[in-house]
């Protein structure tokens, strides 16, 4: 028995790993409504969505069942069996969700952890009955087939319902209040936010009676009995309170109504998905327990873990204090976030996802249905719904930090109550669902429904959307495979299996903790172009020009190592520099966007205010267009085979490489401290560049003569030369563009911490 005591302590270790990794993701549930609406600074909200956790832990004594007997029938197993299904379950569970948060895309624990202990089992039970001599079609004997389809259909209907529901709730919502909705919500906010809070109160009434362990069976079944009496009560109650709130005080009862629901969901997070992480290594602890009262511990059937048992406090509350502490110190869970928050965010901007085939296929079919739809509409009723979501007048109020909300509350509010009422009926009907897939389309199908998806950022949208659903078809595979894979492993392995397995687990968060950091520090990078307060022309300059530096910065480490691939025909190198100039390309969209945001915010008829900005557009474009080129052209060249540089040639393009790079070097500081460069120095080297370019040319074309420089390999050359030459020649105009404004503000230092990473 020792070797399994052993086990159990290793299962618990790997319980507070999972609640770790698992908290990183699944936080985006209870957080993404609050963080994206900017509702309160992040630690009001992290300290509400703590108090739900703590809260929510209370409640989740009876779901731990779930682990124990919900996928397999634990009679069937003996303990060491049990014990072999456990490690591979947790094992697998750590490395699957550290992926997935490592890219900043949501999951379900709950479809994870099912998976997980389907495959396991199988891989178990087939070999037992291999060896048993017994027939494949007995494993159904083995597995809770019944419980396993319906969870599995309840969380995919669960998807359909979550985003029509939001979309509809959301569409609603938008024609009532409209975007400028804070005078309407005098007349209509009681009523609204009554219906809102009693959906929430209910949520939390209904989903904390289910699991909590000081309730007695009869209070329960007092509250399942009058749960009509209990919603409209709390309408009544929370619709007056609310409209007082109204008349007399300058509460804002969005507010109220979405740290309530962050409050809520974060408590039926807890209550919910703690059996994902915890749920596991508790079991293997009531096996062990089982298994060494009885006289034949080794041989002994599991039946005892059918029985219901309540979870102790302790390991409850353990269990809160780990999650808690996660949820504010992981990094991991914000970049979780902001793949959600992005995906809904109410204007253009930066765009983490590109557009593919199938994304711009969806969006052109939809669009087309649409306005065929639409010409069913009577011209009048069409003008009246397409005023009620004008947004031309709307200007979201920046928040503490000066940074713009990327929706607003009316939204956020809808996206929790829509969420919690949908989890309160299933849960009233005993349906089983994925907190995470319905979290995330209420959030996707309000956004759709809000227009937020327009013609300018749809195709990326829609192409997020698609890589987190088909993420979640790929966790249920890759649980169900892997779990079967490491469970076979352990049950011929034993104690090696274990260690070999354990040890592939730290290298693989080692290193996606390495691809997390690159990751996270070109997400830094790309929030400075988020707008922040603009109140004159002077703060629109400044944002400008700071963005534009951020970029020029980027444009000189791509340059470099476009030429240093290009001279050492480094393929791989060649390939990753593409990638990377893709991002510059998006970033000079966003600068464009963002121009043409701080002009609709101004409110500026100035003619010569409005070229600068266009001229600024323009070098910009030239610049990452130029770019493009050469990195492509770089990376064809040497994908193709084709021969390398002669010798002359690249001691000619490193000269080259040299200028440009001062220049860039020069401009980027300049910009981002807005400060004026050494105007002469600058102009010196950029006339040496000319020379360097007139003279190269020249040589190039005696290279030709001779026959010494293939087509190809004169194309590459050329190719450097001139847009080398372009990009300098418009870093130069750039400087120009904002020479008067650099000249009248002394030098400070830069706005965000994503630009000081830029000018390492």
């Amino acid at each position: 028995m020792g070797v399994f005591q052993v086990a159990v302590v290793i299962l618990l270790g790997l319980a507070v790993s999972d609640l770790v990794v698992g908290v990183s993701n699944d936080a985006v549930n209870f957080l993404n409504s609050s963080i994206g609406s900017r509702v309160a600074p992040r630690k009001v909200i992290l300290a509400i969505a703590s108090l739900g956790i703590l809260a929510g832990v209370t409640f989740s004594s009876g779901m731990m069942e779930v682990a124990r007997k919900g996928i397999f029938h634990p009679q069937y197993f003996t303990m060491p069996e049990l014990m072999v299904v456990f490690l591979a379950v947790m094992l697998t569970d750590i490395i699957l969700l550290d992926l997935y948060n490592t890219f900043g895309l949501p999951t379900s624990t709950t479809v994870s952890i099912v998976f997980e202990l389907l495959g396991a089992a199988v891989a178990v039970s087939a070999i037992m009955l291999h060896r048993a001599g017994s027939s494949a079609a007995n494993l159904v004997n083995y597995i809770n087939t019944g419980k396993a389809l319906t969870i599995i259909f309840g969380i995919l209907l669960s998807v359909v319902v979550a985003f029509f529901s939001g979309a509809l709730v959301q569409f609603v919502s938008r024609i009532i209040f409209t975007f400028d909705f804070e005078h309407r919500l005098r007349r209509w906010g009681g009523l609204w936010g009554g219906a809102a809070l009693a959906s929430i109160v209910y949520f939390i009434v209904i989903k904390g009676a289910k699991g909590a362990s000081f309730l007695t069976p009869d209070t329960v079944a007092w509250i399942n009995g009058h749960s009509s009496v209990i919603l409209l009560g709390s309408f009544a109650a929370c619709a007056a309170a609310l409209q007082l709130l109204l008349w007399f005080t300058r509460v804002q009862i969005l507010k109220v109504i979405v740290l309530v629901g962050t409050f809520a969901l974060a408590m039926a997070f807890a209550a919910n998905d703690l059996v994902n992480f915890i749920g596991v290594p508790l079991a293997g602890l009531s096996a062990v327990i089982v298994a060494g009262g009885s006289g034949t511990p080794l041989s002994l059937p599991m039946e005892a873990l059918q029985q219901p048992v309540r979870s102790s406090t302790i390991y409850l509350l353990i269990a809160g204090v780990v999650m808690v502490t996660t949820l504010w110190v992981s990094r991991k869970a914000r970049t979780v976030t902001r793949t959600e928050v992005r995906l809904g965010r109410q204007d253009e901007g930066y765009e983490r996802f590109e557009s593919t085939v199938l994304s711009r296929a969806i969006v052109r079919l939809v669009a087309a249905v649409f306005d065929s739809s639409v010409r069913a509409v009577p011209v009048s009723l069409r003008k009246w719904i397409g005023s009620r979501f004008d947004r031309a007048a709307f200007r979201p109020s920046p928040d503490h930090d000066g940074m713009v909300p990327s929706f607003d509350l009316l939204r956020a509010g809808v996206n929790l109550v829509v969420a919690a009422a949908l989890i309160s009926l299933a849960t009233s009907y005993k349906l089983p669902l994925s907190t995470t897939y319905v979290t995330f389309m209420v959030a996707m199908g309000a956004s759709l429904s809000d227009q937020a998806w327009g013609r300018e950022s749809a195709a990326y949208r829609v192409s997020g959307v698609l890589t987190v659903i088909g993420g979640w078809f790929f966790t249920a595979m890759m649980a169900f495979t892997v779990s079967a894979l490491f469970a076979t492993a352990i049950y011929f392995g034993r104690s090696i299996a274990v260690v070999g397995i354990a040890v592939l687990v730290v290298v693989v968060i080692l290193h996606t903790h390495g691809v997390h950091r690159s990751r996270e520090h070109e997400e830094r990078v790309a929030e400075v172009f988020n707008l922040r307060k603009i109140t004159d022309a002077d703060a629109a300059i400044a944002t400008t020009s700071e963005h534009a530096g951020v970029l020029l910065g980027e444009v000189r480490t791509i340059l470099d190592a476009a030429f240093t691939g290009v001279f050492a025909n480094d393929r791989p190198a060649l390939k990753a520099n593409r990638y990377r100039q893709r991002t510059v390309q998006r970033w000079s969209n966003v600068i464009a966007a963002n121009i043409f945001k701080i002009l609709r915010l101004l409110h500026r008829a100035d003619v010569e205010e409005s070229q600068r900005y266009a001229q600024t557009i323009s070098s910009l474009q030239e610049i990452t267009e130029s770019l493009r080129d050469m990195v492509m052209r770089a990376h064809l060249h040497v994908a193709n085979n084709h021969a390398g540089l002669l010798e002359a040639q690249k001691g000619e393009l490193d000269q080259v490489r040299r200028h440009v790079a001062e220049i860039l070097e020069a401009a980027s500081e300049a910009l981002l401290r807005r400060s004026r460069p050494g105007e002469a120095a600058v102009a010196e080297r950029y006339r040496g560049l000319r020379l360097l370019v007139h003279e190269f040319d020249q040589n190039q074309i005696m290279r030709i003569q001779d026959n010494s420089s293939k087509t190809r390999l004169s194309i590459l050359f050329y190719s450097f030369l001139w847009d080398s030459l372009k990009i300098a020649e418009q870093t130069i105009h750039l400087l120009g563009v904002f020479r008067e404004p650099l000249a009248l503000r002394p030098a400070v230092e830069p706005m965000g911490e994503g630009v000081e990473l830029v000018s390492q």
